[in-house]
């Protein structure tokens, strides 16, 4: 797969391996610097609509998260980005604002930017109890930019929570598309299904299944020729119409075995991409990014309750760094259905480290660092506020914040492949919340 990286974007790469990684981002901007006494006005409106963020480690008081409580208001959906896939505070962060929004908000589900069926298989950890948070880690999240210790954390405090309130559970999801976990232990969430419920149709159903089952790596399936890919999502969407053809009474098992037979139809197709032809990979994140948000309203319909929603930046927000390649995004989706029951967060940091692969070599994941943001980028001027770190709501800033923060500049938007380029974006256009964190450091290492 080197050659491949070498001749798509980074979102190509991401396409290859929808849920294996995130892909970093490529564009390159230029910006003048402000005039001082301009550049001193904005800092201080910046500075006004600023609420210090006095920690981004989860268990400490949450206090300071009241104010972004309030940003969020009555919100059903929050996306919490992040401007690097490996970086332990923007990791630690999301835990602990869950852990806030669940027990002063009536938050029940965090999502993650992973696949449905490893989703899956973690809340059945959370909801059961059976089997341990590292071997569940090691069996869903293994060479994801999640693999890593503050998400072990997260699992191991969502099911002790579980484990104290029986009666009012979290859940885990992931709204992505693909491999791995689409293994026969997740086909046979569908077959199990119409065995136990339309016996008489599973003789057909297995014959549309077979070539398909299992697609545990996605490496491996991509190497299988175009028309034989093309012809196995055939398959999946008609193995999907024989499914919803059964609904008869529906209930929930229908629903599960539509859903997740869904699941197998949308990676099957997103994998008929043509990595080679930027026309075919921008058709397919778009895509992949509708899929997410589809999945997002499916469970909350089904399983009900509020969501916290962790992706990258360009996926929770309205306007993707790079459009060219994100013409619509999650965020974008998300509010199309549900306006204003969806709110933004996205994130920036001044300087610091973060895993990563190396964008031209490829391998295994390694550490990099950064400087402090140079002058003319967004990070620049948000560092020069008095708080190291903090949140503002960018729909409410002063006048001044407000202009300033609706010019597109260049900003870090890194995923699992650096170096990469700053992106162009505007603040305001993207999101409705921003955290600014003043330094990262890497995310640790999974242990054994």
């Amino acid at each position: 797969m080197a050659g491949v990286r070498k001749r798509i974007s980074r979102r190509g790469l991401l396409a290859v391996a929808a849920v294996i990684a995130v892909g970093a981002v490529i564009a390159v901007v230029a910006s003048q610097v402000a005039p001082a006494g301009k550049q001193d006005s904005v800092v201080d409106a910046l500075q006004q609509a600023a609420q210090p963020l006095r920690s981004t480690e989860p268990g400490t008081d949450a206090e300071d998260l009241r104010g972004l409580g309030s940003m969020i208001g009555d919100a059903t959906v929050v996306g919490l980005g992040e401007a690097t896939h490996g970086s332990h505070e923007f990791f630690t962060l999301k835990q602990r604002v869950f852990r806030y929004l669940v027990e002063d908000k009536g938050f029940s589900t965090f999502a993650l930017e992973l696949s449905w069926s490893a989703g899956l298989r973690i809340d059945d950890y959370l909801q059961t109890g059976a089997g341990d948070a590292r071997t569940i880690a090691k069996e869903t999240l293994t060479d994801s930019p999640w693999d890593r210790e503050e998400f072990v954390s997260l699992i191991e405090w969502m099911r002790e929570y579980n484990s104290q309130h029986p009666g009012h559970t979290v859940h885990f999801m992931g709204d992505d598309i693909g491999a791995p976990s689409l293994d026969d232990e997740f086909f046979g969430r569908v077959t199990g299904y119409v065995h136990n419920d339309h016996p008489d149709a599973l003789p057909q159903l297995t014959a549309l299944y077979t070539g398909l089952r299992p697609i545990d790596d996605a490496f491996a399936y991509l190497n299988k020729p175009l028309s034989e890919r093309q012809r196995l999502a055939a398959q999946a969407q008609q193995a999907l119409d024989l499914i919803t053809g059964l609904k008869g009474g529906g209930g929930e098992a229908f629903d599960w075995a539509e859903q997740n037979a869904r699941s197998i139809a949308q990676t099957a197709a997103f994998f008929t991409m043509d990595v080679n032809n930027q026309d075919s990979l921008t058709t397919s994140e778009r895509f992949r990014d509708e899929v997410m948000a589809q999945n997002i309203t499916w469970w909350q319909q089904r399983i009900g309750g509020k969501i916290l929603l962790s992706a990258h930046d360009d996926h929770v927000g309205y306007i993707a760094g790079d459009p060219g390649t994100y013409p619509k995004t999650q965020g974008s989706f998300l509010h199309d259905t549900m306006g204003t029951d969806y709110l933004a967060i996205g994130s920036t940091f001044n300087r610091g480290s973060f895993l990563s692969k190396d964008a031209a070599l490829g391998g295994d994941w390694k550490k990099f660092t950064v400087a402090a943001a140079a002058p003319g980028s967004n990070e620049y001027t948000l560092d020069q506020v008095n708080s190291e770190d903090y949140y503002l709501d960018v729909r409410n800033a002063p006048s001044a914040a407000r202009a300033w923060l609706d010019v597109a500049r260049p900003m870090r938007d890194i995923g699992t492949q650096y170096p990469v380029d700053p992106e162009n974006v505007a603040i305001a256009h993207s999101f409705d919340v921003l955290i600014h964190l003043h330094e990262v450091r890497e995310a640790d290492q999974r242990k054994s």
